[in-house]
Formats: structure tokens, sequence, C-alpha cells
């Protein structure tokens, strides 16, 4: 079977999450810029969650042009990591409306969490699929920010009870770890060809 058909349905849920997110923030009754003041955490919250979502499309992007094929199995996988990220907004907008409160702020690391160990089933099962010369696997090498990652997020979920800041810090921390280009799979596919 082929990829562009859960490449496609995957671009287009990842965009109604971002658009979902962004009808979220409410225009403020108000034309000064005090009125804007309550809608910070909101709005940092989003932020946040539209680079997460915007990783989370690069990446799946990338991880599928090595791919030749697409089993059942990689389309269950497939889906269980977009449902993991349909949970996005929600957590986004109910951590932004209470402050990064303690337990919305843990309830979002868990969905992070949650999210990453998805990524990585449908990696490990699209590196299962192509054999063990896979692109794939070459590209991610030890993929020590795929390993990073999960573990920061399970130190970020108790730490929001506790030091609030160093929870949101390591989302933030995880989130530029990821940004920063990740020419991996662009390297690979660049020699195949």
């Amino acid at each position: 079977m082929g990829k562009n058909r859960v490449e496609a349905f995957s671009d287009g849920v990842i965009a109604i999450l971002i658009t979902i997110m962004v009808l979220e923030l409410k225009i403020p009754h108000g034309e000064t810029l005090d009125a804007l003041k309550p809608l910070i955490p909101v709005f940092l919250s989003y932020v946040l969650s539209f680079v997460y979502l915007g990783i989370y499309w690069n990446n799946h992007h990338h991880m599928l042009h090595t791919c030749e094929k697409v089993t059942g199995a990689m389309l269950w996988a497939n889906l269980h990591l977009l449902f993991w990220l349909s949970l996005i907004p929600f957590v986004t907008g109910w951590m932004g409306e209470n402050h990064f409160g303690p337990m919305p702020s843990a309830i979002y690391g868990v969905v992070l969490l949650m999210s990453a160990l998805a990524y990585w089933i449908l990696e490990r099962l699209i590196i299962a699929s192509q054999g063990p010369q896979s692109l794939l696997k070459r590209a991610v090498g030890k993929d020590w920010k795929g390993k990073l990652s999960p573990v920061l997020y399970a130190i970020a979920i108790p730490a929001a009870f506790w030091l609030e800041w160093l929870s949101i810090s390591l989302y933030v921390f995880v989130a530029i770890m990821w940004l920063v280009p990740d020419k991996r799979i662009e390297r690979v596919l660049e020699r195949r060809e």
C-alpha cells in the first residue's frame, strides 16, 4: 500500500488541530493592551502547542519519505499517534485557561509523553517493515533526542505539582531541542539518490 493517503490524512488532521487551537483564542472585550493581559497564558500555551504540532508534522513528513510501502500495523500506529496529538488542543486550552496550574500542566505532559511514545512505535514499525538496512534506521541512528524526550516528560509531569516553572521549562526545552534543524533523514535520502 502506498504512503500518500497516510501522509495526506495525517497532514489534514494536524492542520485541523492547529485550527481548533487558534479558534480557542478568545477575542478580548476592550481596546487597550490591558485587555490582552488575561490572554497571555492562553496565548503562550497556544504557541508552545503550535510548535509541538509543527515539530510532529515536520518529522512525520520526513519519516514517511523513508517508506516505500505502508503496512496495516503502520496505519494503526499512525492513528494511535494522531489520537494523542488530537488531545493537544484540549490540554492546551485547559493549561492556558488555568495559568499553567499543576494538574493541567501535568496532564499536558502526559499527552506529550504518550505522543512521543506513539511516534516511537510508528518509527519502530517503519524500521521493521523496511528491513535491517532501512533508510529510517540509518537516519535515526542512536536517536538520543527520541530517547531523551520521554525521560524529560516523565520528570516534568510530577514536577508540575512541586515546581511548576521546572515542568513548563522542560516542555519548552524539549520543543527547542526538536526545533533545531535535524538533517539526519534528509542526508540519508540525498545519499540514496
